[in-house]
């Protein structure tokens, strides 16, 4: 390989995995999160700096086994569960499709209560907006590169703005760091939903995903996929504290945030007490971010999955596919006429349903399938802890589902 060819291979590979880590880290810090941070913290205080540490422990041993068995097996998440045990694969779509339903209706909803904050637009107008734009970037002929640079953009916007915020508001960081090891007491239902918020249902294979469609695969990339899945979970972590902290810093005030009124907008109310006009307008900016390149992820990765149907799916009739999906969401999130709030809140938590049982396939492939591994040993250490954390996932999960299928009883 000449010496030009071999830059053009490593700035490739580089950019295939710049683009995984923002789409498992745009991903992983929407709407859906930065309402249920909000509601959470109001309610439980710094109690929940521990369900927080937990969503990143949870997460780091997920990501990690997910993008690495499925860059070494060179196969979407549907293909390898059929591969493994004959008929899981369809189950699994089934489900991450219902799923990325759910989270589609929060992420509309999201972009449309972020333009609200930012204009005055009406919800559910500017959920209609966001998702025509989403629409707009799958329709071009070059959705895969207008997808990755936006996603970038998008993410270190939200990012800088969750710092300022932060920054603003002076929480009790003395309190939050005492309670995210010894905390007063645990909600599992909280715990779960956030899991499900940041690391369940699509989520899990979106940056996976996108590392397979652009041929970042195989033994020989093994160790720059791993320190790849760890730099995007370190970004994530790090966002998802820091915006704990600056809700935690108003709570902390004296602050009262309504979490229960119809159309209760609690991250809202948190940026706004942290800084007024202007505020409301980092949290628009925010949550439209947020929610716009969520809309994006999800359909993404929903639609990755409708290729363990047939080979003959094309990128491009995926992104078709993808079209049609936003469209379906939109359609749906405009005749329902639920409060958006309550709609990432239950996101969040049916999907943190779902993550047990991909991953349980997940840890089966590991340890006994190392022939669709090219013969790869896989780490015991690695499935040691992927099979810890998918037993407490499926605790979680038992714990919680009473109070999350509540909700569709309310509903």
């Amino acid at each position: 390989m000449t010496q030009a060819n071999t830059l053009a291979f490593t700035k490739a590979r580089r950019s295939s995995l710049i683009a995984a880590i923002f789409m498992m880290a745009t991903s992983a810090i929407g709407p859906g999160f930065l309402t249920q941070t909000a509601t959470f913290t109001a309610t439980l205080g710094a109690a929940f700096a521990f369900g927080i540490l937990a969503s990143i422990l949870i997460d780091f041993v997920v990501q990690l086994n997910v993008w690495r068995i499925v860059s070494l097996t060179r196969m979407r998440a549907a293909e390898l569960a059929n591969a493994a045990i004959p008929g899981s694969g369809y189950v699994l779509t089934l489900l991450v499709l219902v799923g990325g339903l759910v989270f589609m209706l929060g992420n509309i909803a999201g972009a449309g209560l972020g333009l609200n904050a930012l204009t005055g637009l009406d919800p559910k107008w500017g959920g209609a907006l966001s998702a025509l734009l989403a629409i707009g970037i799958f329709s071009s002929h070059r959705a895969g590169v207008a997808m990755d640079r936006i996603m970038i953009v998008l993410g270190l916007l939200k990012v800088s703005l969750i710092l300022f915020a932060c920054f603003a508001t002076h929480p009790p960081l003395g309190e939050a760091l005492r309670q995210t090891v010894w905390p007063d007491f645990v909600d599992f239902a909280a715990i779960t939903t956030i899991v499900g918020g940041t690391v369940g249902g699509y989520i899990t294979y979106a940056g996976a995903h996108r590392l397979l469609d652009r041929g970042t695969v195989g033994v020989e990339n093994i160790e720059a996929v791993s320190k790849a899945a760890l730099s995007g979970i370190l970004v994530t972590g790090i966002a998802r504290y820091v915006l704990f902290l600056a809700i935690l810093g108003v709570v902390a005030s004296g602050v009262v945030i309504d979490v229960s009124g119809k159309g209760a907008n609690p991250a809202a109310q948190a940026f706004g007490a942290a800084a007024g006009d202007i505020g409301m307008m980092m949290f628009g900016l925010v949550l439209w971010a947020a929610g716009i390149s969520s809309v994006i992820g999800a359909s993404y990765t929903s639609m990755s999955f409708i290729t363990v149907f047939s080979k003959k799916i094309t990128e491009r009739m995926r992104h078709l596919a993808t079209v049609a999906f936003i469209v379906i969401c939109m359609l749906v999130y405009m005749a329902l006429g639920k409060p958006p709030a309550a709609l990432l809140l239950f996101a969040g938590g049916f999907n943190g349903l779902i993550l047990p049982i991909g991953l349980s396939i997940f840890m089966y492939v590991g340890w006994c399938r190392s022939d669709l591994m090219e013969g790869y040993h896989y780490p015991r250490w690695l499935l040691v802890l992927g099979i810890l954390t998918c037993l407490l996932s499926w605790f979680m999960a038992y714990k919680s589902a009473g109070a999350i299928f509540a909700f569709i009883s309310a509903a």
